[in-house]
C-alpha cells in the first residue's frame, strides 16, 4: 500500500527567511563598517601616531627636567567602579631626562611627601600613561601636581592649574556641584 504524502506549505517565517537571508547577510557585513572610523582613530591614538593624546597640555618644566603632558581623552572623568572617577593622562620625558629620571608621579592636589606623590606613570619614557582619581569634592581651582624622582634621590615638583590641564574635568566638577 502506498501512502500519498502531500507537501505542507512553508510557514510565513520560513518564506520570509528564504526571501531575505541574502539581504540580512549583507547588512551584517555593512554595519561593522560604520564603526571602522572610530576604531582607526582609537588605534592611531593608542599607537601614538596622532600625538600623546586628544588634548595636548604642553611642556611642563619640573626642576632641571621637563616633560610633555597630554590628556588621553578630552572628556569628563569616567566612573571606574569602587575606585570612583578616573582621568587618563599621558606624558613623554625630554631626551635629556630619560636617563636621570627614576619615576614620574601625578596627583590632583599638592602631595605632602614622596609617599603621597600620587599615581605613578607607566610605560616607556617616550609615552608614559597614568590614571588619576578625581574626587567629587575637588575644588575648581585645584592643581595637577607632577613629581619627578631622580636616580640620585632628588625630588622635583611642579604644578599646573586643573582648569588649564583639563577644562572638561573642571566643567564636570561644576556640574557635580560638590556632591560627596
Amino acid at each position: 500500500m502506498s501512502k500519498a504524502t502531500t507537501a505542507q506549505p512553508a510557514s510565513p517565517l520560513s518564506r520570509w527567511w528564504h526571501q531575505w537571508r541574502f539581504h540580512l547577510n549583507i547588512l551584517l557585513l555593512l554595519v561593522p563598517l560604520g564603526f571602522m572610523p572610530k576604531y582607526f582613530a582609537d588605534a592611531s591614538l593608542f599607537r601614538g601616531d596622532s600625538g600623546l593624546g586628544e588634548r595636548d597640555i604642553g611642556t611642563l618644566q619640573v626642576g632641571p627636567w621637563s616633560l610633555q603632558l597630554a590628556e588621553l581623552r578630552d572628556e569628563a572623568p569616567r566612573p571606574d567602579g569602587p575606585a570612583g572617577y578616573m582621568k587618563n593622562f599621558n606624558a613623554a620625558l625630554c631626551d635629556a631626562c630619560i636617563e636621570p629620571v627614576k619615576a614620574v608621579y601625578l596627583r590632583i592636589g599638592k602631595p605632602r611627601s614622596l609617599r603621597t606623590a600620587g599615581v605613578i606613570f607607566f610605560g616607556t619614557p617616550y609615552r608614559l600613561g597614568a590614571t588619576v582619581p578625581v574626587p567629587l569634592r575637588t575644588q575648581e581651582n585645584a592643581e595637577l601636581w607632577v613629581t619627578l624622582e631622580g636616580w640620585d634621590g632628588s625630588v622635583h615638583q611642579a604644578s599646573i592649574p586643573l582648569k588649564t590641564a583639563s577644562p572638561a574635568t573642571v566643567a564636570w566638577l561644576k556640574q557635580q556641584g560638590g556632591k560627596p
